[in-house]
């Protein structure tokens, strides 16, 4: 679809409700969002068993990013002066799809390819999407190391881009993910903003039970890092987030994103699987709540 037709004119908005970059409010972000976890759900669904209650949890920071926030063309996903997008959490991709398509980046039609034989929408995202796939992170804890470089490369040839990092909680005990925090934070990379998706999930179970990461802002903040600790499924708190991030020229920024698994759908709300599977009477339940279509 027309970027342009997503949302309303920015006259028709007052200041306080439209603190995006392009054209939504906050209320139509939210509605984005609404949309989006529906679309997640009937991705999943198809296939009975999938990353749900992480793209319910992040489905208002995917929102924000997409239809609030990245400049890009949609006739042109290879603009140089295009915000890049890295999605590090490279499995948690049906929310990924849903938003690119929402933005107008791939068909519809698209998202009814999710992880059929053969297709390119595969689990885990790769280059072979497109262009608007900026790096294939499939082993987890890459992402921040790529942002680095492409931040570092963006500076060097003066394009006004800016790149941002999606990066699971659990990936934050890898090693490379702090040689690359102290990297951007030593370039000093304005241009770099990090969302944690802090939704205390990983394959082996709460994360605070596997490896404790607190105190988290305080190990960003010593790292030298600009630091929001914020509610993750607040449009509003998102929105404001990555205004600031704009605003900071001397650091990166971290925003740690706190997201509730299965947002939105209160039967699955704070379920802690990270793989989950869903009966069509399910999905169909949670299409009802959410006001969408089966």
């Amino acid at each position: 679809m027309e970027r342009q037709s997503a949302c309303n004119s920015e006259a028709s908005l007052g200041v306080e409700a439209r603190l995006a970059r392009n054209a939504c409010s906050i209320k139509e972000l939210v509605e984005h969002a609404r949309k989006l976890r529906a679309q997640v759900v009937r991705m999943v669904a198809r296939l009975g068993i999938g990353y749900l209650q992480q793209g319910l949890g992040a489905a208002d920071i995917f929102t924000a990013l997409y239809l609030g926030e990245l400049q890009l063309r949609e006739n042109d996903p290879s603009w140089p002066d295009r915000d890049r997008l890295v999605l590090s959490t490279a499995h948690n991709t049906a929310v990924f799809y849903a938003a690119m398509a929402a933005r107008g980046l791939i068909p519809p039609s698209a998202l009814e390819e999710y992880t059929t034989d053969g297709s390119a929408f595969e689990v885990n995202a790769s280059e072979r999407v497109g262009p608007m796939v900026e790096a294939t992170c499939g082993s987890l804890g890459q992402g921040l190391s790529v942002a680095v470089g492409m931040a570092l490369s963006l500076r060097r040839h003066e394009r006004p881009a800016r790149i941002y990092v999606i990066l699971g909680d659990g990936e934050l005990q890898e090693g490379q993910v702090w040689e690359a925090a102290m990297s951007a934070a030593g370039h000093r990379l304005s241009n770099l903003c990090l969302i944690i998706d802090r939704n205390f999930m990983q394959v082996e179970g709460h994360t605070d039970k596997v490896m404790s990461m607190e105190p988290l802002a305080a190990k960003w903040t010593a790292f030298g890092w600009s630091v929001l600790d914020i509610d993750g499924n607040s449009m509003a708190e998102l929105v404001e987030s990555l205004h600031h991030a704009r605003q900071t020229d001397d650091r990166p920024t971290c925003v740690i994103a706190k997201t509730v698994p299965g947002k939105g759908v209160p039967f699955l709300e704070h379920r802690m699987s990270h793989i989950a599977a869903i009966s069509r009477a399910e999905a169909n339940q949670a299409l009802q709540i959410l006001g969408a279509p089966a």
